[in-house]
């Protein structure tokens, strides 16, 4: 029975690693004839405006019917409305973003999502609003911007969620084409724009934020990733071979570099990526992910840049950086070529207890998987674990890792759909795509996993978030013109836990926490990572599935702020809010 959801009321690195990680990266660069499926650096797999065949790839049999969503009916449908009007303006491919946020710290997760209108007009009132919903406890969605005060008529991208001055309630950055605008909690179920007064506006194309404490000095910063020097009133004039016009190329456009801003505690930031090392050439940033990759206990930087090197920024302490994403075997890859990268997921896939990083990309690439091997860099595996074949049909946004059925390994759910909308286009909507992990790889398990997959969308922004507060993880997925899914988690389901977290010395939501689950011979690690997906915010819980075992052994959780925690024998099935301790 389909459930009424809208209510209408409403890495210091090792001196050796350089060298380790280098000869590792040119072994894992050399050419891969062996699968004959990887691009070579200097081509491309699909020439912008024109319509090619899927490409052929090899069925994949499906795993057993576990994963289960059911799409929730939205009688209050939002739908993110690009504006097109058949001028193939760049801006309109990328939007929109959504965000999982506590408004009322009532421990039920709200909803924000940001909205588009026409790029060529300015934000006034004359252009659709981002919207606001509150969780009313029974897993139904209100309708509150009105009485929150937020009037956000920029072209909105994206969105960032996080508690930037430790007050308990959560904040929003809303990225735009054009100034961003920042929205802080009053606490009291209204939102006061602070962007100016704070020092975070961003008049360039923004698209992915993400807050994390990368200087570990208790607050959370703020990464904002730049895409191209484009202004949709006075567009570049790009044609297919016809002389039609088209998208173009993001080759042919020059980059905007990135933005961090560091916050000074005082409700203000300032800007700081240069300065702090976090630059490279190229850019054109479309997702961030904040973690740390090398394990040495401080928060790296790793950025998704569209067909130009991704960026793998480590922290050298003291809140600088170093780029080294080449040097590491993630920046392109195993052929050498870079991709169009979108969106990012973090996991430990193979529980090495290395953070693995998840890159969606461009139709007829494929995403990769790039599997972190610790002091030797990062490798692409993606055919190794089967994610190559099936993914190589898809133009990939938004990525949510998570294990969906608590069996104890991964899903990857990825919302798909195409930057052409042009008459005649068979690709332009598009199939959402999921697959699910037994440990060695992964396989397709989408055409079982419930009716949402039957249909094609334009999906861009995905973020995970417990709507229904039962502990496992459900799904919100932005589409371009046609109204915004959530998506139910159903799925049979093994033993789990749920995790938050409370700082204090830490940031207030334990963004960088980093926990380490024991039962048994078996020891599972999961970061609360800032930022990844695309364009959204996750709600900031870890989720472990421990199968048929009834009981986590022993728990350890690593602070940001160094402090480690330790709960010995946690009875599996139950939702822990873990304070951080004051010894």
């Amino acid at each position: 029975m389909t459930k009424n959801l809208f209510s209408a009321a409403r890495f210091r690195p090792l001196a050796m690693l350089g060298l380790v990680a280098l000869l590792a990266f040119v072994v894992g660069c050399q050419s891969s004839t062996d699968t004959g499926q990887d691009t070579p650096a200097d081509s491309s797999p699909f020439q912008f405006g024109e319509v090619q065949d899927d490409p052929q790839v090899d069925p994949v049999p499906p795993k057993p019917a576990t994963v289960q969503f059911t799409r929730l009916a939205m009688p209050e449908e939002f739908v993110y409305v690009n504006g097109e009007q058949g001028q193939s303006l760049m801006v309109e491919t990328v939007g929109g973003g959504c965000g999982w946020l506590d408004i009322d710290r009532d421990g039920h997760w709200d909803l924000y999502l940001c909205q588009g209108g026409d790029s060529t007009k300015p934000a006034d009132s004359s252009q659709p609003l981002d919207a606001l919903y509150r969780n009313d406890g029974e897993g139904n969605l209100q309708l509150v911007t009105d009485v929150s005060g937020i009037r956000d008529f920029g072209y909105g991208q994206g969105v960032a969620v996080g508690d930037f001055n430790e007050d308990g309630f959560d904040d929003i950055y809303v990225t735009n084409v054009g100034s961003n605008t920042f929205w802080m909690n009053m606490g009291d179920g209204t939102f006061e724009e602070i962007t100016q007064e704070a020092n975070v506006d961003d008049p360039r194309w923004s698209s992915s934020a993400a807050f994390g404490d990368i200087d570990l000095d208790g607050d959370l910063d703020l990464y904002v990733c730049n895409y191209l020097v484009y202004d949709p009133s006075n567009p570049v004039d790009c044609r297919s071979k016809n002389g039609e016009s088209r998208i173009c190329h993001p080759k042919d456009i020059e980059p905007y570099a990135d933005e961090c801003f560091i916050n000074q505690g005082d409700g203000t930031f300032t800007a700081e990526a240069r300065q702090r090392g976090l630059f490279g050439e190229g850019n054109k940033g479309l997702g961030v992910a904040i973690a740390d990759f090398n394990n040495d206990q401080l928060p790296d930087i790793y950025v998704a840049n569209d067909t130009t090197a991704n960026f793998l920024f480590l922290n050298q302490g003291e809140g600088k950086f170093a780029e080294q994403a080449s040097l590491l075997g993630c920046a392109a890859n195993r052929a050498g070529a870079f991709q169009a990268s979108m969106g990012l997921g973090v996991c430990d896939f193979d529980r090495n207890g290395f953070l693995d990083i998840y890159a969606t990309h461009f139709y007829g690439e494929s995403n990769t998987m790039y599997k972190n091997l610790g002091a030797k860099g990062f490798r692409d595996v993606t055919p190794d674990v089967g994610l190559h074949a099936p993914t190589m049909s898809d133009l990939g946004w938004g990525i949510v890792a998570n294990d969906f059925d608590f069996d104890g390994y991964d899903e990857l759910f990825v919302a798909t759909g195409h930057v052409e909308n042009y008459p005649g286009n068979p690709l332009h909507k598009m199939y959402p795509n999921l697959l699910t992990s037994a440990g060695e790889s992964f396989q397709p398990c989408a055409a079982t996993a419930g009716d949402y997959f039957k249909q094609k969308y334009v999906g861009r922004g995905a973020a995970g978030g417990d709507l229904d507060n039962d502990g496992d993880a459900d799904l919100v997925v932005v589409h371009q013109n046609t109204p915004t899914a959530i998506l139910r988690n159903d799925s049979k389901r093994g033993n789990w836990l749920k995790l938050e977290f409370r700082g204090s010395a830490s940031n207030r939501r334990g963004i960088g926490c980093r926990v380490f689950v024991t039962r048994g011979e078996t020891k599972q690690m999961q970061e609360l990572a800032g930022g990844t997906s695309f364009a959204s915010s996750n709600q900031p819980a870890l989720y472990f599935g421990l199968g048929e075992d009834s009981k986590a052994d022993r728990i350890e959780i690593l602070w940001p702020s160094g402090k480690r925690q330790v709960l010995e024998d946690v009875p599996a099935n139950q939702h822990l809010t873990i304070d951080e301790p004051n010894a």
